[in-house]
């Protein structure tokens, strides 16, 4: 059976996050309107799609279904999908690289996907703070998007060089988000965290708590993707307030003491944490204090609530879908905020 024309404009990406009927569907619209598919044209049936794209029949059903919902398809029982108008307002096209998954980043996914609508189209990777996949990324990228979304963590030393990869992006097309990196060349858009001053400024709003405690322990794993800046923000309070401060790189192995506040930034160290104080008779929020990174639901209920440092997760996504549609180089500090409850 002859192919269908039409798949030599149609691409998934099998390494890119972007759910595939949603790939699917931006490449039909991107086809659409360049002209390459034309009004009334009718399209691959499902079968074909399924065949041809090795995805189940439910995804290129998803994807022709959302085409028909936004009025680009229509569809004839027996016949197919056609091509109901070649009127498509989708100018923007963006490759966004986030460094991993987590509830936090579904939030500035969320916000920024739901702030552009459908403005654009997002094609979606995740490089799992791994420099090399982050590096083939960046130079496999295609030269049809209109904005590059980084946000750039590593776990490893590569990252020295980021910049030197991230400078092969057009200046005017770059957005970084959640951290800015030395050596960036240009005019480029960026909504970011300053890690070194937020932490300084969330112990200093936390003074007057803390003062009952004489040791600061922050909970810093040796190999990790979160930024040095913290470590530094964190020794200088310290040395400022006169408080012992120590760096922790495995909670598993350190002693819960009287005195003590910790400060986690994973997860999973949080969890290891309250097992371990749990299994003393020390009081949290009276004989040992917890502090943690980013804010969710659940540490409001947790040991009758812990004290949080955290950023605004939303406004970080909206703010980076601002600066792309007002085609702004403007940086964009986002406020860290401390919650304090119980737990100190």
């Amino acid at each position: 059976m002859k192919k269908n024309p039409i798949f030599q404009y149609l691409l998934i990406d099998y390494y890119s996050a972007t759910p595939k009927y949603l790939q699917l569907a931006n490449a039909i619209i991107k086809a659409i309107s360049e002209r390459k598919i034309e009004k009334d044209e009718v399209l691959p049936s499902i079968n074909e799609l399924s065949f041809e794209f090795e995805i189940s029949r439910d995804t290129a059903e998803k994807g022709y279904k959302y085409l028909k919902q936004i009025g680009v398809l229509g569809s004839v029982p027996g016949k197919g999908y056609f091509v109901k108008t070649t009127e498509v307002k989708q100018q923007l096209k963006i490759f966004l690289l986030f460094n991993k998954l987590s509830p936090h980043k579904k939030i500035i996914y969320d916000a920024f996907a739901e702030a552009l609508g459908d403005m654009a189209s997002i094609d979606f990777y995740i490089y799992n703070n791994d420099f090399d996949f982050f590096k083939r990324l960046i130079q496999n990228k295609k030269n049809d998007y209109t904005h590059y979304v980084i946000v750039p963590h590593f776990n490893d030393s590569g990252g020295e060089t980021a910049h030197e990869i991230i400078n092969t992006i057009p200046v005017e097309k770059l957005i970084l988000m959640d951290k800015l990196v030395p050596g960036i060349k240009g005019k480029y858009g960026a909504v970011y965290e300053n890690f070194e001053k937020d932490i300084y400024d969330a112990l200093e709003q936390a003074l007057p708590q803390l003062s009952k405690y004489h040791t600061l322990k922050i909970i810093f794993p040796e190999y990790t993707y979160h930024p040095q800046e913290i470590l530094k923000g964190f020794n200088m309070f310290c040395q400022q307030y006169a408080f012992t401060g120590k760096v922790v790189h495995n909670i598993a192995n350190e002693p819960i003491k009287e005195g003590d506040v910790y400060i986690n930034l994973m997860e999973n160290d949080l969890v290891i944490l309250i097992e371990k104080i749990l299994a003393t008779k020390l009081k949290v929020g009276k004989h040992v204090g917890v502090i943690s990174y980013n804010e969710t639901p659940l540490k409001k209920i947790i040991l009758n609530g812990i004290t949080t440092i955290s950023t605004d997760f939303q406004m970080m996504g909206e703010k980076t879908a601002e600066l792309i549609m007002q085609q702004s180089t403007e940086h964009v500090r986002i406020p860290f905020y401390l919650t304090m409850r119980s737990s100190l």
